[in-house]
């Protein structure tokens, strides 16, 4: 039986929110990838964040058009969190598709494929069993039909994509 003594890690400083959960404050970059302390980074979406799924789709377009899918999945998972239980499956697919994006511009294609494949899984399933295909004015058939042809390419060209070029449109039309 080792007798090796255990690395005491009470005493280091580590990022932590109000609750004393552990929480990396490192600067990110567009993509979400951690920068070194001190970088300039771009801004974090706030964590938490009630909103309307309105607001939630709204702020999460913009992200996208953006070139920023790893914000925009943070967007959907507060609505996931705090949105009715029953939608559940619907936001976590639009994260995982947000996700997808994300790992195929950061140059990781089969992780991003997986995802894209998993989100359009998950909102196929979502809208069969609630009977809606465009809840909120989300285009869920153009947007499965986009996350396909996406992880098609990505398992075939094996390529990071340009996140911006490549944003999904959620709605027809975003209300201002």
């Amino acid at each position: 039986m080792s007798t090796a003594p255990r690395r005491d890690d009470s005493d280091r400083d580590r990022d932590r929110d109000a609750e004393g959960r552990a929480r990396n404050q490192r600067p990110r970059d567009g993509l979400g990838r951690p920068l070194p302390h001190g970088a300039e980074g771009v801004a974090r979406q706030p964590e938490g964040v009630v909103r309307t799924p309105g607001q939630s789709l709204a702020e999460a377009q913009e992200l996208l058009d953006a070139g920023r899918p790893f914000h925009a999945h943070e967007v959907f998972e507060d609505a996931w969190k705090s949105g009715p239980g029953a939608e559940r499956a619907l936001w976590q697919g639009l994260a995982q598709l947000a996700v997808g994006l994300t790992h195929a511009a950061r140059g990781n294609p089969t992780g991003g494929a997986r995802l894209l494949r998993r989100g359009t899984a998950a909102i196929t399933a979502w809208t069969a069993e609630s009977g809606l295909d465009r809840p909120y004015g989300i285009r869920v058939p153009e947007l499965k039909a986009w996350a396909e042809a996406l992880a098609g390419r990505l398992e075939r060209e094996a390529a990071p994509v340009e996140a911006a070029a490549e944003a999904p449109r959620l709605r027809a039309s975003t209300p201002g």
